[in-house]
């Protein structure tokens, strides 16, 4: 990256920033550990890591739910999941996401970043991975997006095509292809140019737009760092961390490659960016096809802190000081708020709202907005609550035993007795608090019999209280399921004759184990 002079003579031919375009890089499955200014030891990093010195860095950003679809939903509307829809009621504390077989989506009566931008007159871009439902009306294009480059699922594969359907790429509201057919991605070797695509996606959007001086808004939202694990030839065997280093690698380089172009462009100062991830690095599919939480215990699908803490940085040079670290708690609902804040637009007034605006922080008028509390769901059930340094966990639950016996460990190494408990634990009478300052792994609960104890758990529950009293959830999306939804003739399946036959439909309440 290029740092550029104050006395640069570009800098007056910026647009007006009332209006600053807004870029948010929303990372799949990274860890709060895999940022070498968090400390990863093999520093492979150093455009994350400049970005950092050059904006804010934010260690106390969580994302709204462990787990991909939830979070995104979340994100983009500024509203939990639980009020958003994106859950299910078809079991306790369930995680649920938006495989092929989902038959709901997001739903019409949310209203998403882009859908609001537009009142601004911005033109809005999706690159990368959706997830928000896969049928034509949950689509980018339907919900506010001008653009879309992507996909609507994970690039899981591949399949046999008279089972399951390989997942689309879409060219705006047209396929163009499938993961592993057109768009190779090679299980073998984890070969695949895919982020090379999508950051020459995101590139073209910021220039064109900034040619015709339009205020814009891309979502980034690349995927290699989900398993399976790939990255493109030239980064293939470069890290130190085996295969998910070098798609860590090839991201850092990408937005590195896009902080380049606006600082060329001579847009950077009217420029707003901020990058995180959508949960905690995947543990499950470690040590080869997942990252690093740093201290925090588990990973995604846990609302421990690995399962929710995410990487953050802030950038929009000339507004953010530059190398400064800010321990406001914050979440990506505050997105949502912030970027219409950033824009000038009024939030809606007729839904509850989850998201801060952030500014006040960001530019430094505030060192800390309200005392407020991070929540922590899983599916259906609040698990946990931040207050300050605190946590108190009202359930405990990894995984069912069944899935830990068969393999499946979401805590690998980590198991903290009472904690980490293999079947759902109610704790509501007497939550397990831990001080997150002390003990940032959450391994050693604060003794009930302490004043301590008794003054936290007199706070946080007033704050617990109040939250459900007022909480009106929202009719889940993530319950039904059924073959004849998947991606079996996407629009634009005609023009590529790669359309499949589509089955007989037989919808099932979707199971979801952990």
């Amino acid at each position: 990256m290029r740092k550029r002079c104050a006395e640069d003579p570009h800098e007056e031919k910026a647009p007006n920033i009332s209006s600053p375009n807004i870029i948010i890089m929303l990372m799949d499955d990274m860890g709060w550990g895999d940022l070498g200014v968090f400390g990863q030891p093999s520093k492979e990093t150093p455009n994350l890591d400049e970005m950092a010195a050059q904006g804010m860095l934010l260690p106390n950003f969580y994302t709204a739910n462990p787990l991909c679809s939830p979070s995104r939903a979340a994100l983009l509307s500024g509203r939990l999941p639980v009020r958003n829809g994106f859950y299910t009621t078809n079991a306790h504390a369930r995680n649920a996401y938006t495989p092929q077989e989902i038959v709901g989506g997001i739903s019409k009566d949310e209203i998403l970043l882009p859908q609001m931008l537009k009142k601004k007159g911005y033109v809005s871009k999706i690159v990368g991975k959706w997830h928000l439902g896969h049928r034509p009306q949950y689509l980018p294009l339907e919900n506010g997006f001008d653009e879309w480059f992507g996909a609507p699922n994970c690039h899981f594969g591949p399949y046999n095509s008279s089972v399951r359907p390989n997942i689309p790429v879409y060219n705006n509201s047209e396929m163009v292809g499938r993961y592993y057919e057109e768009f190779k991605i090679d299980r073998k070797t984890g070969e695949s140019n895919l982020t090379q695509m999508y950051l020459q996606e995101g590139l073209d959007f910021i220039l064109r737009q900034t040619e015709a001086h339009r205020p814009f808004f891309l979502y980034w939202a690349a995927d290699a760092t989900h398993a399976p694990v790939y990255a493109s030839k030239r980064f293939l065997g470069q890290s130190q961390r085996g295969r998910y280093g070098d798609a860590v690698m090839e991201l850092d380089y990408s937005v590195g490659q896009i902080l380049s172009l606006l600082q060329n462009l001579g847009v950077e100062n009217n420029t707003f960016v901020f990058f995180t991830s959508d949960n905690g690095a995947a543990l499950t599919s470690g040590p080869n096809e997942s990252g690093s939480n740093g201290p925090f215990l588990c990973g995604k699908e846990t609302t421990f802190e690995g399962g929710m803490r995410e990487p953050a940085i802030a950038w929009w040079p000339g507004h953010i000081k530059e190398g400064t670290v800010s321990f406001q708690l914050a979440n990506v609902m505050d997105l949502f708020t912030t970027g219409l804040a950033l824009a000038g637009i009024s939030p809606p007034d007729d839904r509850t709202l989850d998201g801060l605006d952030l500014t006040p922080v960001l530019l430094k008028r505030s060192h800390t907005l309200q005392n407020r509390p991070i929540f922590y769901y899983r599916g259906n059930e609040l698990m946990a609550v931040r207050l300050g340094q605190y946590k108190a966990h009202y359930w405990t639950w990894s995984n069912s035993w069944e899935e830990f016996k068969s393999g499946i460990n979401f805590c690998p190494g980590q198991e903290v007795p009472g904690v980490t408990t293999h079947e759902q634990k109610e704790h509501t009478m007497q939550p397990i608090i831990f001080h997150l300052g002390r003990d940032p792994g959450e391994k050693f609960p604060i003794r009930v019999t302490t004043k301590e104890y008794q003054d936290v758990l007199s706070r946080i529950s007033l704050v617990v209280e109040s939250h459900k009293k007022t909480l009106v959830p929202g009719i889940p999306q993530l319950n039904m399921c059924d073959v004849a939804v998947m991606n079996w003739a996407p629009a634009g399946c005609e023009k590529l004759g790669k359309c499949l036959k589509v089955p007989k439909s037989g919808p099932w309440k979707c199971e979801w184990p952990h």
